[in-house]
């Protein structure tokens, strides 16, 4: 694979700043964005009047763990327009959830936050190794979700060439890259594989492909479905983060010269871990629930706000930045299975060590009395077809969850292609046990 690393000259200074002056400039971003919530959201007003702070109680960075966190149900609660701090009429783009379980939690962008948002995806495409020039394939969806619209005036504004394909098309998305020749992709991890399923389908080989980077997000994703990919397209597979609440990708993002955890993008957003049981703020290295503050949005300023995902806050690298872990998994998505908890990632790291398997799976949860039981339905790699090698495959799948998860799982080893292909965000888990 090619060195991709940015040169320091490129990067924005306060990318390699020193600690002093980042945690400087939150904390100035961080008052004035508590002062504006205050006066401009009457949800925050409120909130803040009923935990008895006030914006000027901020002394130090540290004081924000005095102020209430902010919830997804809020969203809801409000819903579509009631969180925003300032007119509608000054709002120039919202973008909501898909709403699946409900009502959809609608975000709103002034043209400053767009611009910042915009600058941020550039900062975090270079820092994945893009560079202006480039052609970028653009997989992410667009509409409502933030990940096709975000990426694409990102890539505009750090100087690529964007291919705005959306998601879906597969056969499509193959005819295109090997056509136009991008040296940088923007998808799912998930529907990066159904793209690699439709390269050998169509009998090429993706490592003659011309793709260098490939940038993904909205998804957890494992070091070991990393190693799948680049070494089928012999490119870069760097993550991605974000979240619409938050902004939209670009939160975070991975250096391809390290690819050793997120940086963090601290001018703008500051993190906390937190038990997710006690809300308790716990030190940097410690695993928890990841919790934003953001320190420069206008139209949807978010304090304290618990995404739900699971990680660590660790000391910078490539950047002076703080990184997070790759996310292992949300705290609503873990799966409790007779009183262990586990998650989707986890299986999909253990698929992955199993050469007769192919990476699509899907997780069945099911009660049968009392107990509950889960069924992995996994599919076979094209080369192993027969009985024989599938009961051998899913042995050893048992051997691996029980061993390294630490609960006894059933395997369902299908045809290739049985498991159903999403174009967005997979989903990995069906839950058919009794609700109540």
């Amino acid at each position: 694979m090619e060195d991709l690393t940015p040169r320091k000259q490129d990067l924005d200074p306060i990318e390699i700043a020193s600690r002093d002056e980042i945690e400087a400039l939150q904390f100035h971003r961080m008052k004035r964005s508590l002062k504006h919530a205050y006066e401009n959201s009457p949800f925050y007003r409120n909130r803040f009047i009923e935990a008895d702070v006030h914006p000027e109680d901020l002394k130090t960075l540290k004081d924000i763990a005095k102020f209430p966190f902010t919830y997804k149900q809020d969203l809801r609660d409000t819903y579509p327009f009631g969180m925003f701090a300032v007119p509608r009429n000054k709002l120039v783009r919202v973008h909501g959830s898909s709403g699946t379980t409900g009502k959809p939690t609608v975000v709103g962008y002034t043209a400053n936050d767009i611009d910042v948002w915009a600058n941020l995806i550039a900062r975090s495409i270079r820092a994945a190794g893009g560079r202006p020039g480039d052609m970028l394939h653009n997989a992410y969806g667009y509409g409502l979700f933030t990940g096709g619209l975000g990426a694409h005036y990102g890539a505009e504004r750090l100087g690529c060439t964007v291919v705005p394909i959306s998601g879906g098309q597969t056969e499509r998305q193959v005819t295109l890259i090997t056509d136009f020749q991008p040296q940088i992709i923007m998808v799912t991890p998930s529907y990066m594989l159904s793209i690699l399923d439709e390269f050998r389908r169509q009998g090429l080989d993706p490592r003659q492909s011309s793709l260098k980077v490939g940038i993904f997000g909205a998804e957890p994703w494992t070091n070991a479905m990393r190693q799948e990919i680049e070494e089928a397209f012999d490119m870069h597979a760097v993550d991605i983060y974000g979240l619409s609440e938050i902004m939209g990708p670009g939160v975070a993002q991975e250096c391809v010269e390290t690819k050793d955890g997120l940086h963090i993008w601290e001018d703008h957003f500051y993190p906390e871990i937190i038990d997710p049981v006690t809300g308790e703020v716990l030190p940097d290295g410690q695993m928890g629930e990841l919790v934003f503050t953001t320190l420069t949005k206008e139209g949807l300023p978010m304090v304290r706000y618990r995404t739900r995902d699971l990680t660590r806050l660790l000391p910078g690298t490539a950047r002076s930045m703080r990184r997070i872990e790759k996310i292992t998994g949300r705290s609503d998505d873990m799966i409790i299975l007779r009183g262990v908890n586990v998650f989707p990632t986890q299986i999909e790291e253990q698929i992955l060590k199993c050469k007769g398997l192919a990476p699509h799976f899907q997780i069945e949860l099911a009660r049968e009395g009392r107990m509950d039981n889960m069924t992995v339905h996994v599919e076979c790699a094209l080369d192993q077809v027969d009985a024989d090698a599938r009961a051998k495959s899913a042995k050893e799948l048992v051997h691996h969850i029980k061993a390294i998860v630490g609960v006894s799982t059933r395997i369902n080893v299908t045809d290739p292609n049985a498991i159903a292909r999403s174009e967005g965000k997979a989903k990995r888990v069906v839950d058919n046990r009794p609700k109540g």
